[in-house]
């Protein structure tokens, strides 16, 4: 963990390219370090998904708008000046990534993080060993 799943509109598909922003919010991911310059989220447990909703309403309908929801799940322990710097740069990510859009529709992003403690968390790899120095 860390995993960032994108709820989005299907109506975005045919203006950008959300595998180009899941990789964008990745190496975001992957950029951010802690107060002593520790490297945040494990580059082996990073995961960047997207979702088109096919079926949506959005606002009044009156227009195609489109909606975008970012969720960064993540397991506890890190400090709150951590999770904003994070916040803030996958939210700056995201809006350097949809720029051209606002530019002649109407879209909303939202960017929510999650932690918590994991009722039950059970992990299977060989992705980690790969990252580990």
């Amino acid at each position: 963990m860390p995993h960032l799943v994108i709820l989005y509109t299907a109506n975005l598909d045919k203006e950008t390219d959300m595998t180009a922003l899941c990789r964008t919010l990745a190496n975001t991911m992957l950029e951010v370090h802690d107060e002593d310059g520790k490297q945040v989220y494990p580059t082996g447990g990073t995961r960047v998904f997207a979702y088109p909703a096919p079926h949506y309403a959005v606002a009044d309908g009156k227009e195609d708008y489109a909606f975008v929801y970012l969720n960064l799940r993540m397991s506890r322990g890190r400090t709150d000046a951590t999770k904003k710097r994070a916040g803030d740069a996958l939210l700056m990510s995201a809006k350097a990534h949809f720029q051209p859009i606002f530019m002649h529709r109407h879209i909303g992003i939202t960017l929510q993080i999650d932690e918590g403690h994991e009722v039950f968390d059970a992990k299977h790899s060989n992705l980690h060993p790969l990252f580990q120095k």
